[in-house]
């Protein structure tokens, strides 16, 4: 029993002694952890006999609770001390200007913040939104919309391709996103309105006017009796919710190998620090009839329409920006120029 109040004095001694709450955790691990002096006694309590047994348990239980009660109220004076310490170090200069909140430093990017207003005008004139995969199937992408094997108009598109499959088939980054056009004709009853934002990839440089990803939104209508007239009009509708009502566009002749006709299609942007010019928005055009044959649509009972422009050009002529490369860098600095609080 001296040996039992021996230790209790040392344990006492050691835990007083604790300059911080890591010295006071090493003490609490030698006396009562797995392999403790305390628990090391508790663990003879198997060996001896009965009446001993109740003895020596009751006193060294008595001395585990004394110890284990030093450990915690040292345990809250460290505490104490290490918050004085750090009051006393971590002062605040009430002078200096307080931080913006991070919801008032945030900002919805300004290409996030073109397609929202983009498709809101779309949805106002009856456009449904629809959506589809990043990665697509060649036949999608290429072949239900009029891109034959082999066809040049392939090479048009510098395209990301997959590892082929074990069957040959090639998976590929959507180039544009027209397979969305394809996928709501195959899965919408007629007749059908949609826009179709989204990303999209192709293999060029990073510059002041092109992006290896970018974002478009490609619009489709098919109707009975749709005319280029139906188109225009859309398109100019469009461009004066987008860039005001004196905003005006034009088309010239093109090829694109899903509509036909098919028309370039140009806004005029009178604030250009250059001076006022025309600048080329998208493409455009009637609906190829082997597009529409490809959804399994009668090419003499449904006509349609499709349009196409890029987000980041938009967003780069309306506010007569230099160098697109500033859109994806990431830079506060020039998001905040937006607004487009989150």
């Amino acid at each position: 029993m001296t040996d039992l109040s021996t230790l209790e004095t040392d344990l006492t001694a050691q835990v007083a002694a604790a300059a911080d709450e890591a010295a006071l955790e090493a003490v609490r691990v030698a006396a009562l952890g797995k392999k403790g002096s305390i628990s090391a006694l508790l663990a003879t309590l198997g060996t001896m006999a009965p009446d001993e047994r109740k003895t020596a348990g009751a006193a060294i239980n008595q001395v585990k609770d004394r110890v284990t009660e030093a450990i915690g109220s040292r345990r809250e004076v460290l505490k104490a001390a290490a918050l004085d310490a750090r009051l006393a170090s971590e002062t605040v200069d009430v002078t200096l200007p307080v931080r913006e909140s991070p919801t008032e430093t945030g900002r919805i990017h300004p290409i996030s913040q073109v397609m929202d207003e983009l498709t809101a005008i779309f949805a106002d004139m009856g456009f449904a939104i629809a959506e589809g995969p990043d990665i697509e199937t060649d036949d999608f992408n290429f072949t239900k919309l009029n891109f034959p094997e082999g066809h040049p108009a392939r090479e048009m598109h510098d395209t990301f391709f997959f590892n082929p499959k074990a069957d040959g088939e090639r998976l590929l980054l959507r180039t544009h996103t027209s397979p969305v056009q394809v996928r709501s004709l195959l899965d919408r009853e007629l007749p059908v309105y949609v826009v179709c934002p989204g990303r999209t990839f192709r293999t060029d440089e990073l510059d002041a006017t092109h992006t290896p990803v970018f974002s478009q939104v490609e619009g489709l209508a098919i109707d009975r009796g749709l005319t280029m007239a139906h188109l225009r009009g859309t398109l100019e509708h469009f461009a004066r919710q987008m860039f005001g009502q004196e905003a005006k566009i034009r088309l010239r002749p093109n090829f694109f190998p899903f509509t036909e006709p098919s028309a370039e299609m140009d806004v005029w942007q009178p604030n250009a620090k250059g001076g006022a010019r025309w600048v080329e928005w998208g493409g455009c055009g009637m609906v190829d009839p082997n597009v529409l044959l490809a959804a399994g649509l009668d090419p003499d009972e449904y006509q349609g329409f499709a349009f196409g422009m890029g987000i980041e050009r938009t967003l780069q002529f309306r506010h007569d920006l230099n160098d697109m490369r500033d859109m994806v860098e990431g830079d506060i600095r020039f998001n905040k120029q937006f607004g487009g609080l989150v």
